[in-house]
């Protein structure tokens, strides 16, 4: 996607003469860079953004209410006193961005910081009393939709109640009161030497990104600090655990694992767990990482190739109240042969004999691009490698083929295009409309078909993007059949633009932005935007759409529809998919695997919902307790139906010297369980279709499409 960048040059020109950036100090006032980069930015929006967007007093409102979330989501540091007294910059904030004034926002910030001070000194001064723990009280922990507490005493009995309940979550690992109260003095002592600390920096990227999203979940700003390692993840290169990182209320949270990594190979880390505690070697001491900067944090976590780092991780599933686990991981690189396609044979049952299904694995679309634009034969790519395994499976004699997208977040757009074409004649795959109205396609412009057997697509909830287009074309030339469950629903397009390229200084970096361009569209003409990809056969371990994925984003771009393409589905003489729907219910009612996917959704569900804990220790005691064992009886209630022994201890408690040992290769059984059921219901489509092609006398087409 090319912006029009000649226009906006002559468009921002005025800008650019007579800037001269001052020298950057630790005082929170704005920098000149601030002010020019915020007029850069908000021109580019308004010139190229897909959603046309323009700053009025609407607009103005809904950036105050999204900067003081970025700063307080929790609503643990503002009062009500201070939300009434900002606003009067409702309706003036889309005005002094225009005009690049950030006075207003940086106002803001210096109260955040005041507050934030206030707080941590508050907590420090109470950690030197006494607790009851058998005084029966709760403490809400989740005050996101919470009222803002109505003064300063009102958010001191908060407070109060986080310190204790703080105390309280770290007496139930086994550490002394002694050990608590130190661990808390240190994290709270950093909270007041990381607000010293903040800088203009720090101010200006929350401020505009705050602006930024309420345009779109997907558009954003990268200072220069953040842009170095967007290049790190970008390029994969840099060597640590595989894992991107964000800060939510204090804590360091996972954003997404990145295939062929270390945790994603490890298996146990998983998005939106939090980091709690870092320690290096086999033998460290664990720091504390609650309140740290993330930046710091991911420098704790990196480290040299072969070397071990151990994180203390909450998982999302145990919520607040939960056990900890400490998973240990040996750092390297990000391998690209671990994100290349790979094959695994299985054999199902089917009647009196056994089926052969090949399984094809894509972690991402992924393509070599320097080597192909040196002219190498042997560069590698998603499509070459899938055609060889796919010609390797059919000199194998399988029955079936699955492609399995589960956490394909995507890649190369022009790699699902054509993937696809490996399995339908030609004709357009996917429509894609640019922010100037204009709608193209994308054609698969090869008339050969590699495989033309039984199809099946298995996609989760976090597939994203050129995985939906592939998923999206497959389902609407009825070329094979999509399983699992609904995706992640992002159709839309994003450019990075380095915000230098406006400016003939070369005394400061201005950082980049991310916006979204264009969206793409399904040949059928629906979006894969917001509503994602409905499968064929939902798995029941679906979970509510509203609460995963684009739909539960801000100012997400809605879903629509354009024109369908001029395409031609392919006429199967298969069963209706009721009837293999049937007894896919009737199979996995039954099944050890979905019983026990389904009740870890039953948790997660349960975990979500809840928002406070009791302060009663041994409340909170009992409930770990049965967390514990109902987590335990669970995993080994599978564990037996796979053939394993039972465990005494599973390795989602916080204790460094469980014998693990037990659990290898539980987490590949585990990953298996929706493989084998997308197997079973591959073979039931060819047993119908065996059936009907049978019933017709017409064996000549039995084995293709």
């Amino acid at each position: 996607m090319k912006l029009r960048a000649l226009s906006l040059v002559i468009l921002l020109a005025c800008l650019t003469r007579g800037v001269s950036f001052a020298t950057a100090t630790n005082s929170l006032q704005p920098l000149p860079e601030h002010s020019f980069s915020a007029k850069i930015i908000t021109q580019l929006i308004e010139r190229f953004h897909y959603k046309k967007t323009r700053l009025d007093n609407e607009q103005s409102e809904e950036i105050l209410e999204q900067y003081l979330i970025s700063l307080d989501p929790n609503r643990s540091f503002f009062t009500q006193e201070d939300i009434d007294s900002f606003g009067r910059y409702a309706t003036t904030l889309d005005d002094a961005l225009a005009r690049g004034d950030l006075e207003p926002a940086f106002s803001i910030f210096i109260i955040y910081k005041q507050r934030r001070m206030e707080r941590a000194k508050f907590a420090l001064d109470h950690l030197k009393l006494s607790f009851n723990f058998d005084k029966n009280e709760t403490y809400r922990f989740d005050r996101s939709e919470a009222p803002w507490a109505h003064d300063q005493e009102a958010l001191d009995e908060i407070w109060r109640k986080r310190v204790k309940n703080d105390v309280l979550a770290l007496l139930l690992t086994n550490k002394t009161e002694k050990e608590s109260r130190t661990i808390l003095s240190k994290r709270y002592e950093r909270m007041i030497t990381r607000s010293n600390q903040f800088k203009p920096e720090d101010a200006y990227e929350i401020f505009i990104n705050a602006y930024l999203s309420t345009i779109g979940p997907h558009t954003g700003y990268f200072s220069p600090r953040s842009s170095e390692n967007f290049n790190i993840n970008m390029s994969l290169s840099l060597e640590g655990i595989g894992a991107a990182l964000q800060t939510v209320d204090e804590h360091t949270v996972v954003q997404r694992i990145i295939t062929g990594g270390p945790a994603d190979l490890d298996g146990q880390l998983k998005a939106k767990d939090k980091i709690v505690g870092v320690a290096q070697g086999h033998d460290g001491e664990f720091e504390d990482i609650v309140g740290w900067r993330i930046d710091d944090v991911v420098s704790l976590i990196r480290g040299p190739k072969d070397s071990v780092v151990r994180l203390q991780v909450l998982h999302k599933e145990k919520g607040i109240n939960g056990p900890s686990n400490i998973i240990t991981i040996v750092r390297d690189k990000v391998k690209l042969e671990e994100q290349q396609a790979k094959k695994k044979i299985m054999e199902i049952p089917s009647g009196t004999i056994k089926k052969r299904i090949g399984v094809i694995t894509i972690p991402t679309f992924y393509i070599d691009f320097q080597a192909h634009s040196r002219g190498e034969e042997d560069y590698r790519s998603t499509t070459r490698d899938t055609r060889r395994l796919v010609d390797e499976l059919m000199e194998e004699k399988v029955d079936g083929i699955i492609i399995d997208l589960r956490n394909n977040g995507g890649g190369a757009l022009s790699e699902a295009v054509s993937l696809t074409g490996l399995f339908i004649k030609d004709g357009p795959v996917v429509q894609i409309r640019n922010n100037d109205g204009k709608t193209e396609s994308n054609n698969d412009t090869d008339p050969g078909i590699v495989y033309t057997g039984p199809l099946a697509v298995l996609v989760n909830r976090f597939s994203a993007s050129a995985s939906e287009i592939f998923a999206g074309a497959i389902q609407d030339y009825g070329r094979g059949t999509v399983v699992g469950e609904p995706t992640y629903g992002k159709g839309t397009v994003q450019s990075v633009i380095d915000l230098n390229r406006y400016t003939r200084s070369n005394d400061v970096t201005l950082g980049r932005l991310k916006l979204t361009v264009a969206q793409f569209f399904r040949v059928n003409g629906d979006s894969t935007q917001h509503r994602g990809i409905i499968p064929d056969i939902v798995f029941p371990t679906a979970e509510d759409n509203s609460n995963h994925g684009e739909r539960a984003l801000k100012n997400a771009l809605a879903w629509g529809s354009i024109k369908a393409s001029d395409y031609k589905p392919f006429k199967r003489p298969i069963a209706t998919i009721d009837e293999i729907k049937a007894r896919h219910e009737q199979r996995i009612s039954s099944d050890s695997g979905f019983k026990y996917l389904l009740a870890q959704a039953e948790v997660r569900r349960s975990t979500s919902d809840k928002k406070e804990v009791s302060l009663l220790r041994k409340d909170r005691k009992l409930e770990r307790e049965s967390m514990e064992t109902e987590q335990n009886e669970l995993l080994n209630r599978f564990r037996l139906s796979r053939g394993m022994k039972s465990v005494q201890k599973i390795s989602l408690i916080d204790n460094e010297d469980d014998d693990n040992e037990a659990d290898e290769g539980i987490f590949e059984e585990i990953k298996m369980i929706e493989v084998r059921e997308t197997a079973s219901i591959l073979v039931d489509l060819i047993a119908k279709r065996a059936e009907r092609f049978t019933q017709q006398g017409d064996r000549k087409t039995l084995n293709k499409l």
